[in-house]
């Protein structure tokens, strides 16, 4: 618990790397590209990015492409608005930065929660044994 709050940017980078490294061998993906497109979307929360990190390894190559078409026609149509709302696009640059930390919560508390479930079947698994079932 005590380093959560000390997460960075970097951290939450490799993270998400590593989980976008695990598509499809079929599929031919910048990974990194794939990254900077998803961490810069101002239009995904942290639960939409999530969702798409967690799709990754069902992701086919027609997806990954029109994805990144997607974040691609975004990134330039924010750029068009920025020059109109320069203070309402730092806002949301502002909060773009702060979910992605949240990332690491979310991933963080999965894995804790998955790590509760293994080893309360282990127990039960230890129970039914020792009960001889």
């Amino acid at each position: 618990m005590e380093g959560e709050n000390n997460i960075n940017e970097s951290e939450v980078n490799e993270l998400i790397l590593n989980l976008l490294n695990k598509h499809s061998e079929e599929v031919n993906v910048d990974t990194e590209n794939f990254l900077d497109l998803l961490k810069f979307s101002l239009s995904l929360n942290t639960a939409e990015k999530k969702r798409v990190v967690d799709a990754v390894p069902t992701l086919s190559q027609f997806q990954f492409d029109e994805l990144t078409k997607v974040f691609i026609d975004e990134r330039e149509k924010f750029k068009e608005l920025a020059s109109e709302h320069p203070e309402d696009i730092k806002k949301l640059v502002a909060k773009q930065q702060a979910e992605w930390l949240q990332l690491w919560d979310l991933y963080k508390a999965e894995e804790e929660k998955n790590q509760k479930e293994e080893e309360n079947q282990e127990k039960i698994d230890d129970i039914k044994s020792s009960l001889w079932l």
